[in-house]
């Protein structure tokens, strides 16, 4: 009896090791691959989010100021024209 449970324990064993060898080659086959994609990626001189969140906000306040520059410019410029009618 004890023959075919020495078999199924060592079976056992064997596939135990080969499924933790099996995680390890996918963890390293993971590692690899995404040092891979952040070279590729940082070669290509993309933009993290960060960065173009920041860029983004800049439009956006730039864009708010030339609109109060433009209503300013307009009052001022009717300011102008109705001084020239009146005088």
């Amino acid at each position: 009896m004890t023959g075919p449970n020495k078999l199924f324990d060592d079976l056992s064993k064997l596939m135990t090791n080969a499924m933790g060898v099996a995680q390890g080659a996918r963890s390293e086959a993971e590692n690899a691959l995404k040092s891979w994609m952040d070279r590729w990626l940082a070669d290509r001189d993309l933009v993290t989010r960060e960065e173009f969140e920041a860029v983004r906000a800049m439009a956006v306040k730039a864009r708010e100021e030339n609109e109060a520059l433009k209503a300013r410019i307009e009052a001022l410029e009717k300011r102008l024209s109705d001084d020239a009618t009146t005088s």
